[in-house]
C-alpha cells in the first residue's frame, strides 16, 4: 500500500506505534521545507494528519526535554534538569545519566503491559537498562556493550558498523570533515533504524535521529542562506531524512499509531550570554582563584550559581559549604532582585530574557528540591550558558544555532484535538493511540 493512502484507525487488531524522534528540528522549517517540496514524504504525511507546533520543557535541552518525552512527567518527578549538575552538598560536578531517571519510561511501562518496544537512539538513555525488547541508548553514549541492552545484540550491531553518534571535534577542525562524518552516521543510522522495524516484532518503535541536532548547532547559518558554503548539504540532510521517513512509514500497517517529534526547535544565534559572569559583575558571584578552574573555587560570600544553560541555584546555607543565604524572606527577596535584573539585561542594545520563572512555578514531585532556584528563558537570538571562566558577559562561539523553548513539532498520522501540545503529552497521546490506559501518576494528557 503507498504511504500516501495511509491513515491511523482503530479497529481490533493489534494496535502498534512508531515515533520518529527528529532531534532540534523545528515546527517552523519542517512545514517549509514541505511546503517548498523538500521534505515530499513529510508534506504527504502532513496532508493526512496532523503537525503542530509544540513547546518543550524547561530548561529547553535535550536531556530534560527527551527524559520528559519518556517519562510523561516534570523533572520534579524524573529528577533530570541538565546535562550536568552538583552532587548534593559539594561543589563536585557529575553528569546525571539514565540511572538517575526516575520513574517508569513508556517503554518499561508498556513492557508490564506485556508490549514489546524497539528504542533506538533516544538521547539521556545510557547506558541502557533492562526491558522488553530492544534499546540503544542515544547521546551521550560512549560504550557500545553498554549501551545495548539485551548485549546479545553487540555483534550484529559491531558487524553492522553501527555508530552511536556524530564525532563533533571534527567541526574544530575542518566542517568539510564533519560533514563527511555526519554523513557517515545518518548512513550507519538509516541501516539499523530499517533493519530492526522489519526483522524484530514489536509493538511500539522509536527510531530517533540526532544528525538534525549536530547540523543545526554547527551550520544553523545554513539553513535559509543558499549563498552559504553548506547549503546544499543542509538541503541534502533533510531530503535524506525525508527519505528515512518515508521508507520507515512504509514498515508500518494501517493499524499503527505514527508520530513524530523533536525535542526543541532552533534559531540563529546572535551573542552568546553567560549568565555566571553577569552573576559576578552584579555582585552575587565571588571566586577563589581568577579565573576559576572549577565550582570548587565558590568563595564565601557568594550568593548565587548558574549552571547550564540558565539554571540559577541560591546559595543557601546548609544545602552547600559556603552557603551564605538564608531560607525564608531572604531567599524570596534575593530571587525577587535577581528576576528584576534579569529583565533589564541587554546586549547590543536588545532585551536578553523573555521571561524568568521561579522552581514552584515549574516543577513538582519527590526531586524538587534538587531544581534550580530560577530557570531563564532568553529571545530569540540569545544562547545562555554556564560557563566560569568567561572575561564578558557576551561573546561568540563555534555554535550559529541555538535551542528554542516553542517551536518544537509534534505530528500524528490520525486527527488530533486543537490543544496546546508540550513535550511531556507524548508518552499519554501514544498509549491512548495503542488502546492502553496511561498511569494515573503521569503529568501529561493524551491530545
Amino acid at each position: 500500500m503507498s504511504m500516501f493512502g495511509k491513515l491511523f484507525s482503530g479497529g481490533k487488531e493489534r494496535k502498534r506505534a512508531l515515533i520518529i524522534g527528529l532531534d532540534g528540528v523545528p515546527y517552523t522549517l519542517m512545514k517549509k521545507f514541505a511546503e517548498d517540496g523538500i521534505m515530499a514524504n513529510t508534506a504527504a504525511l502532513i496532508k493526512n494528519g496532523t503537525l503542530r507546533r509544540m513547546t518543550t520543557s524547561l530548561p529547553e535541552v535535550s536531556s530534560v526535554a527527551w527524559t520528559t518525552f519518556m517519562t510523561g512527567v516534570n523533572p520534579g518527578k524524573h529528577g533530570i534538569y541538565g546535562f550536568m549538575d552538583l552532587r548534593p552538598g559539594t561543589y563536585d560536578m557529575f553528569f546525571p545519566d539514565f540511572k538517575f531517571v526516575k520513574g517508569e519510561t513508556m517503554w518499561e511501562f508498556l513492557g508490564k503491559n506485556s508490549k514489546r518496544s524497539i528504542v533506538i537512539n533516544v538521547p539521556s538513555t545510557y547506558p541502557a537498562r533492562e526491558l522488553n525488547g530492544l534499546l540503544i541508548s542515544g547521546f551521550v553514549a560512549i560504550d557500545l556493550r553498554k549501551a545495548t541492552y539485551p548485549q546479545s545484540y553487540v555483534p550484529q550491531l559491531e558487524n553492522m558498523g553501527y555508530r552511536l553518534d556524530v564525532d563533533a571535534t571534527k567541526a574544530r577542525e575542518s566542517m568539510d570533515l564533519f560533514a563527511n562524518d555526519l554523513r557517515e552516521t545518518l548512513k550507519k543510522r538509516e541501516e539499523a533504524l530499517l533493519y530492526f522495524i522489519e526483522k524484530e516484532d514489536w509493538d511500539l518503535f522509536i527510531a530517533t535521529i540526532s544528525e538534525t541536532d549536530r547540523l543545526h548547532h554547527f551550520l544553523w547559518a545554513a539553513s535559509d542562506n543558499p549563498s552559504h558554503k553548506y547549503h546544499d548539504f543542509f538541503i541534502e540532510i533533510y531530503k535524506w531524512i525525508d527519505r528515512i521517513i518515508g521508507k520507515l512509514y512504509e514498515k508500518v500497517d494501517n493499524n499503527t499509531a505514527v508520530f513524530m517529534v523533536s525535542d526543541h526547535g532552533f534559531t540563529h544565534i546572535k551573542k552568546e550570554v553567560y549568565i555566571n559572569k553577569w552573576l559576578e559583575q552584579e555582585g552575587y558571584l565571588r571566586w577563589d582563584k581568577n579565573p576559576p578552574e572549577s565550582h570548587k573555587d565558590i568563595a564565601e560570600g557568594t550568593k548565587a550559581i548558574n549552571m547550564d544553560p540558565a539554571r540559577i541555584y541560591i546559595h543557601l546555607r546548609g544545602k552547600y559549604p559556603k552557603g551564605c543565604v538564608n531560607t525564608g524572606s531572604e531567599y524570596n527577596s534575593l530571587r525577587d532582585e535577581i528576576k528584576g535584573k534579569l529583565y533589564k539585561l541587554k546586549v547590543d542594545g536588545d532585551s536578553v530574557v523573555k521571561k524568568v520563572y521561579f522552581r514552584e512555578e515549574l516543577f513538582n514531585g519527590p526531586e524538587f528540591e534538587l531544581a534550580p532556584d530560577i530557570v531563564v528563558l532568553p529571545n530569540y537570538g540569545f544562547d545562555l550558558k554556564g560557563a566560569i571562566n568567561k572575561t564578558e558577559i557576551a561573546g561568540k562561539g563555534i555554535f550559529t544555532g541555538m535551542h528554542t523553548q516553542d517551536d518544537a513539532l509534534f505530528y500524528t498520522n490520525r486527527e488530533s484535538v486543537e490543544v496546546d501540545v508540550n513535550i511531556i503529552d507524548v508518552m499519554p497521546t501514544v498509549l491512548a493511540a495503542m488502546g492502553i490506559d496511561p498511569p494515573t501518576e503521569l503529568d501529561g494528557r493524551a491530545v
